[in-house]
């Protein structure tokens, strides 16, 4: 920079009889100009949100309430400033010895949430990011205590999980508001309530969608354990360890419960587009009013079970699906509405086949938040017949029943040659 300022001056001075131009004058014109000539001034880091939250003395857990099938978020809210990693620790009741550790030690595990599927240990489901843990496909038996700390044992925060299970899944062919829900029992230590969440916006626009909403179980009582945080204070979920045991003998039926009413809206104006901007895009010979929809191909063999997510759904979106123009309804084609069912919408909002078969190919098209977001062109392939080896399952199981009867048939045989044995034996010595 020093070397230009010298050659302007010296410009400058070849020519200062016809610039006439006062050196004084040029460097206050320099001055004046921070912007392009000031020096870089490093950004001010934020304050660490952990050093503006003490951790507690005392180690208590948060209640929190979700529905099976959700992906959750566990947040390390506290922490010293100088523990780089957390490690998390599970435990499904407090003071027992089995307490499994969800960590890679590094505080960085990643988990393609696209590749999770249900019956996985919870070990297969984690995720750990910044600090908080992710939990993919949640399943009732995740419920417990989770703590946050470090792998030498110090705890720093805590939460009270309550996956809950759908039971019932109710149907309101009429686009109208539910009724608000009332207890669903009083005891005389306690009281038993579903609590709903807001409704989903409609799934559909410009043809009649869906709306869903779910109800979680709840408890208030004034016996429940302090240990725990809640909110509101007295108020926890069903499934809580606040609750005292004497209490849960009368919520082991009570489950989370699924609403689904009909709506009508319309779609929202597409956004025009400036007259330069159409102008260049008819010029490329792309439409400017195309739908601007994912397209994706799948090909999957015939006879195995396949699942299809739709790309950015979560568990606080409405997704709805559409195969070619037949609408899949959740009033129809909802998770044990129907048990023979090959192809069903599960709680996760992922369209579900048992089975496929050759008829299924076609485009299925998802919607996403009322409008149409994905479009899956699934074909159907056949599967040719292929030696099997020993080590294929479907010949180890056909190995292990021919054992088991071969087995089973030995005895019977053994128990009879021995029964008939005694059968002589015994006639013998009456007859002598």
């Amino acid at each position: 920079m020093l070397q230009g300022y010298v050659t302007v001056l010296t410009i400058l001075e070849r020519k200062g009889t016809e610039m006439k131009v006062n050196l004084l004058t040029f460097l206050a014109m320099l001055l004046a100009m921070p912007s392009g000539l000031s020096a870089y001034e490093a950004i001010q880091e934020d304050e660490d949100i952990f050093a503006r939250r003490p951790c507690p003395a005392f180690l208590m857990f948060d209640n929190a309430a979700y529905v099976s099938d959700m992906t959750i978020e566990l947040p390390c809210h506290c922490k010293p400033e100088v523990v780089p990693s957390v490690v998390w620790y599970y435990q499904k009741q407090l003071g027992v010895k089995d307490t499994r550790v969800l960590t890679d030690f590094n505080g960085t595990k990643v988990v393609d949430s696209a590749q999770v599927g249900r019956g996985l240990d919870i070990r297969s489901r984690f995720s750990i990011r910044l600090f908080s843990l992710l939990i993919f496909q949640s399943q009732a038996a995740d419920s417990g205590h989770y703590i946050c700390g470090t792998s030498t044992g110090e705890f720093f925060y805590g939460y009270d999980v309550d996956i809950q299970e759908v039971g019932e899944v109710s149907f309101s062919l009429e686009p109208q508001s539910l009724g608000p829900p009332g207890d669903a029992g009083r005891m005389p230590h306690y009281r038993v309530f579903t609590s709903f969440w807001p409704w989903s916006v409609c799934d559909r626009c410009g043809i009649r969608g869906e709306q869903t909403r779910v109800g979680l179980c709840y408890l208030e009582s004034p016996y429940l354990y302090s240990r725990y945080r809640l909110q509101p204070p007295g108020v926890a979920s069903c499934g809580s360890a606040s609750v005292p045991q004497r209490f849960k003998k009368h919520l082991r039926e009570k489950r989370a419960e699924l609403a689904v009413r009909s709506c009508i809206t319309n779609c929202p104006p597409e956004p025009t587009l400036p007259p330069e901007e159409k102008s260049f895009l008819d010029f490329l010979g792309s439409r400017s009013d195309a739908p601007k929809l994912v397209v994706q191909y799948y090909s999957h063999p015939e006879g195995r079970p396949l699942v299809l997510a739709c790309s950015g759904a979560q568990a606080n979106k409405a997704v709805a699906w559409d195969k070619d123009q037949l609408r899949l309804y959740r009033a129809q084609y909802m998770e044990g509405v129907n048990k023979t069912a090959r192809m069903y919408i599960d709680a996760s909002q992922h369209l579900v086949f048992r089975d496929v078969q050759m008829n299924d190919g076609g485009t299925y098209y998802c919607w996403l938040q009322g409008k149409l977001a994905v479009e899956i062109r699934l074909s159907i392939t056949r599967r040719f017949a292929r030696k099997r080896k020993l080590s294929d399952p479907e010949s180890v199981y056909a190995m292990k029943a021919i054992l088991l009867s071969y087995t089973v048939f030995t005895v019977i045989f053994v128990l009879f040659l021995i029964v008939r044995l005694l059968w002589q034996y015994f006639i013998g010595r009456e007859m002598l």
